[in-house]
């Protein structure tokens, strides 16, 4: 394979890039303690800031740092790197280092016409700078797939835990690197994507959850961390007109036991992660291409059912078996999302429909606190910072709302509308980091 740049990387020093300070040398047994002890803590803040997956550490958007308000290409942007290949991934942060994958097509010449192969692959990052520390291809897109115009070779989001990073390439593979690149296994999984790969992986104790929703098949794995092999498979019991989706599994635990809740085509099931035993299930008929990862909280989980009329789900999680009838406590139609995942923020829920329109509702009982026009069309999943709701719509505009019940806009952002946004923010400490089109930005300065 070629390289994964063809020489688009070249040494680069991204604009404001400022080296790190080294600690100064300390000079007596005492000061050596104290600078341990600082430095623990300091490590361990750092750990609790690192954004190891899509949506962050909880993998529902919650940031603990306070990025910027306000921002534009002069404003506020530490440096901007630029990116080779089309990917909508979000980058993952752990201990100073960013990961991204990518897919760089790599035009060849077939016996009668021109085809098109699609590495597909990994770069890391240095987090202060913005340069190149290495890149890897990893695998390789050969069989033709009908691209949406929103998709990408290279949308699933990479995931994080230990030393050990996780990339997934829907149907053309999953693999388990170190974090110096190395690779340690690939492993494939079969089904018909339809519009490229969405949904990224999820881990639950010692494997991998991944849904896999095709235009043929549709089912969950149990995948082992340290082998790459399939533990548990299991069929979703559907027979939707349109099977494929692209959820992210979400990792909970209720009533003590462990479950990962998978939506999918016409159903919802959250399935017990060490052996797939399936623990409960809600219907929703016609609902399919699947894509906001659920999230949890007042004891309950809330789901998306896709196209064509989406509808919002809030589902009480400790039922068995089929709970359609049973465990939905509300639901509503109104401006629901097909793209962009939830937010919620203690009993607020904040969501934007791909159109552009948000809403805040009472998080327990569904209750309308404000509907408003954003402007512009949304894929990317917003994020809470610093008591403020942060949108991303496609075309590079950020609009900052209160996190309140109130509605309140506190700063519209702007960037290049040269370049598409569709991908979700990523935070570290009070940075915050946005991939566009071609390039990947810090933005970090006043708050």
């Amino acid at each position: 394979m070629k390289p994964l740049s063809q020489g688009m990387l070249k040494p680069h020093m991204p604009v404001a890039a400022r080296p790190r300070k080294r600690a100064a040398t300390l000079h007596c047994w005492l000061c050596v303690v104290v600078s341990g002890m600082l430095a623990m803590i300091l490590f361990s803040a750092v750990a609790q800031a690192d954004w190891p997956e899509f949506r962050g550490p909880d993998g529902q958007g919650h940031a603990t740092g306070a990025v910027p308000l306000q921002w534009d290409e002069s404003t506020n942007i530490k440096w901007k790197q630029a990116l080779p290949g089309v990917a909508w991934s979000s980058p993952v942060i752990v201990n100073g280092r960013i990961y991204l994958t990518t897919a760089v097509a790599q035009p060849t010449e077939g016996d009668d016409k021109k085809t098109t192969l699609v590495d597909l692959g990994v770069l890391c990052l240095d987090e202060a700078t913005g340069n190149v520390l290495w890149e890897k291809n990893i695998l390789q897109h050969t069989a033709d797939v009908e691209i949406h115009k929103k998709n990408s070779h290279a949308s699933p989001t990479p995931i994080i835990e230990g030393d050990a990073l996780y990339v997934h390439f829907g149907s053309n593979g999953t693999a388990r690197l170190k974090l110096n690149g190395d690779i340690v296994w690939t492993a494939k999984l079969d089904y018909a994507p339809q519009h490229g790969n969405g949904g990224s992986p999820a881990i639950a104790g010692d494997v991998l959850v991944i849904c896999c929703d095709g235009t043929d098949v549709q089912y969950v794995v149990g995948m082992e961390k340290a082998t790459g092999k399939v533990r548990w498979k299991r069929t979703r019991e559907t027979e939707p007109s349109k099977g494929f989706s692209f959820c992210t599994p979400l990792v909970l635990t209720i009533n003590g036991r462990p479950q990962a809740v998978c939506p999918g085509s016409d159903v919802v099931s959250a399935y017990d992660p060490a052996t797939g035993d399936e623990i409960w299930k809600v219907r929703y008929e016609g609902g399919f291409s699947v894509t906001p990862r659920p999230v949890y909280g007042n004891g309950l989980v809330y789901v998306c059912t896709g196209f064509m009329k989406p509808i919002l789900l809030a589902i009480d999680p400790t039922g068995t078996g089929d709970v359609t009838e049973s465990h939905v406590k509300w639901k509503t139609d109104r401006q629901v999302p097909h793209s962009p995942s939830l937010l919620l923020v203690d009993k607020l829920l904040f969501f934007v429909s791909d159109k552009g329109i948000a809403r805040c509702v009472d998080a327990v009982t569904g209750e309308e606190h404000w509907e408003e026009r954003l402007g512009g069309n949304f894929s990317a999943s917003p994020i809470l910072a610093g008591g403020r709701v942060y949108f991303q719509d496609e075309e590079g505009t950020a609009t900052v709302v209160a996190a309140s019940p109130k509605y309140e806009v506190l700063a519209k952002n702007q960037l290049s509308k040269d370049e598409r946004t569709f991908a979700s923010y990523a935070v570290d400490g009070d940075a915050l980091f946005l991939r566009s089109e071609k390039h990947l930005y810090r933005i970090e300065g006043a708050k």
